[in-house]
């Protein structure tokens, strides 16, 4: 996948940065990706993404106190969504200019910044969805054109807006193997490859968000390092069930997306009120491991995927939750890191959204109509130059 980038002529290539702070609210994810031009015509190793540099940038406990807040309606809001927007650049840029730093490439040398932002808002059935960012303020801090607001055209296409990944899936792996992608970021989501096939794609339900959130709840931690700590409780059968009953959309066919509108603490907590004093914490996080398998694997049940699916391919941070990855295993899924096809699993999304502004920069229409259900190819994003 790498390849020898010094025999790569300069013209048959170009560099992006792709930025995205998911849903887990950990910090942005940055990487300098290398890629094709679209006039190359020959399949060759050069022609495939290769990421030059990472960095990741960690939220401060005040800000991701500051955007969990805003998931939950407020006085004074917008003042505070724009307040957060502009640090949110902030951050954005910072890891823009480490990953320059990294590398001696100066801005001029970038086509653009591929900037998700921050999904505080998820609603496809009411036509919106809301990511905090200030893409011309990131533009003004790296002098770099920068490309965001992905979504939106996805919705107005009558859409879902997400996910987005499953297009870059397809970019990179779609041959002529059967092969599930599951990203397992704040929520999880699955990409379905298949030999002749459009891409299909969609959200299954709720992955490291609440797992997250539990565990900084009672050990004050912002996650359970390896699912050490769900590890050492028991499975509720009886909660897990509830869990499932409690959300309908869990049982929606495709397409579908969702995010913390849904799936919060306090769903869990409210879910959690007839079983008061008959679990440990350490029982609701492995129950919440659990969840998090079981909506996978009934998803993939319902798709009847022929060959039947003998390996699934993980990117995100879920993969490095080993008691999460052992669980998986119990329902007969596999998951091996993406790192075995040649992207390494915490660059995954990333790299989407540098190809997603190269998408926007070359006026690609991405196909997405079997994944969020848009009427059509749309070239994905908006740009703010420099």
């Amino acid at each position: 996948m790498r390849g020898n980038l010094q025999s790569t002529p300069d013209n048959q290539t170009e560099l992006y940065i792709g930025l995205m702070s998911g849903t887990s609210l950990d910090g942005v994810d940055a990487v300098l990706a290398r890629l094709p031009h679209p006039s190359l015509q020959t399949q060759t190793a050069y022609e495939r993404p290769y990421v030059i540099a990472r960095w990741h940038e960690p939220f401060e406990p005040q800000l991701r106190a500051q955007l969990l807040e805003l998931h939950t309606p407020q006085s004074n809001e917008l003042h505070q969504a724009a307040l957060i927007s502009n640090a949110l650049a902030d951050l954005y840029a910072r890891a823009v200019h480490k990953l320059l730093q990294q590398t001696n490439y100066t801005s001029d040398a970038i086509i653009a910044i591929g900037a998700h932002g921050q999904t505080i808002r998820h609603q496809p059935d009411l036509q919106y969805t809301i990511q905090l960012n200030a893409p011309a303020r990131l533009a003004e801090l790296t002098q770099i054109d920068v490309i965001a607001d992905f979504r939106s055209r996805d919705i107005a296409a009558g859409g879902q807006g997400a996910p987005l990944v499953p297009a870059f899936h397809s970019y990179l792996f779609g041959d002529q193997q059967t092969r599930v992608i599951l990203n397992l970021g704040g929520i999880a989501n699955v990409t379905i490859l298949e030999p002749n096939a459009p891409v299909r794609g969609f959200d299954t339900g709720p992955a490291n968000m609440l797992m997250d959130a539990w565990c900084a709840l009672h050990t004050g931690e912002p996650f359970d390092r390896g699912g050490q700590w769900g590890a050492q409780g028991k499975v509720s059968e009886s909660l897990l069930n509830a869990l499932i009953a409690s959300q309908p959309w869990l049982s929606l066919p495709p397409p579908k997306s969702t995010g913390r509108d849904l799936f919060n603490l306090n769903w869990l907590q409210q879910t959690l009120i007839p079983f008061q004093n008959q679990l440990s914490p350490q029982d609701v996080q492995a129950t919440l491991q659990q969840l998090t398998a079981q909506t996978v694997f009934d998803a993939l049940q319902q798709l009847n995927i022929q060959p039947p699916i003998q390996h699934v391919y993980g990117c995100g941070g879920g993969v490095h939750n080993t008691a999460l990855m052992d669980r998986f295993k119990t329902l007969g899924i596999h998951v091996t890191p993406t790192d075995e096809l040649g992207v390494a699993s915490q660059d995954m999304e990333a790299m989407a959204f540098a190809w997603l502004a190269w998408s926007h920069h070359h006026r690609i229409a991405i196909a997405l109509s079997d994944v969020t259900g848009a009427q059509g190819p749309r070239v994905p994003g908006a740009r703010w130059p420099a």
